[in-house]
C-alpha cells in the first residue's frame, strides 16, 4: 500500500480489505447457488425428463419412479423403474433410450403391472 504510506491515506488498507472480501463473498454465493442442486440431487433437467418419460411411456407402460442428476459437463445418469403388463426386459428399455446422447449412465428396473 505505497498510496497510504506516501499520502497518509490509512484507510486505504482497510478499504482493500473489504473490497477483497466482498469479491470473495460474491464468488462464494455462487459456488453454493451451483452445486446445492447437485448436494441434494435436484433434477437438473426437466425437459430432458420429461422426454424420457414421453420415450418410455408408450403401449401401457408406466415409468413408475425416475432419478436424472449430472455426472459432468452434457452428462447425465439416469436411474428408472417401469411397469409393463408386457414381457420386456430391462435392455428394451435402454435401446429405446439409445438416441438420448446425454445419458452416459442408465440403469433400469422394470416391474411387473397387472394387464389392463
Amino acid at each position: 500500500m505505497i498510496l497510504a504510506r506516501l499520502y497518509g491515506w490509512l484507510w486505504l488498507d482497510p478499504l482493500a480489505g473489504v473490497v477483497g472480501a466482498v469479491v470473495i463473498a460474491n464468488w462464494a454465493v455462487t459456488l453454493m447457488r451451483d452445486t446445492a442442486g447437485v448436494l441434494l440431487d435436484v433434477c437438473p433437467d426437466e425437459i430432458t425428463r420429461d422426454k424420457l418419460k414421453l420415450a418410455l411411456e408408450v403401449d401401457g407402460d408406466r415409468v413408475v419412479d425416475l432419478h436424472l442428476w449430472r455426472l459432468g459437463p452434457g452428462h447425465l445418469a439416469a436411474v428408472l423403474a417401469v411397469a409393463t403388463a408386457k414381457p420386456r426386459d430391462a435392455l428394451f428399455y435402454r435401446t429405446r433410450l439409445s438416441s438420448f446422447d446425454c445419458l452416459s449412465h442408465i440403469t433400469v428396473e422394470v416391474t411387473k403391472a397387472p394387464a389392463p
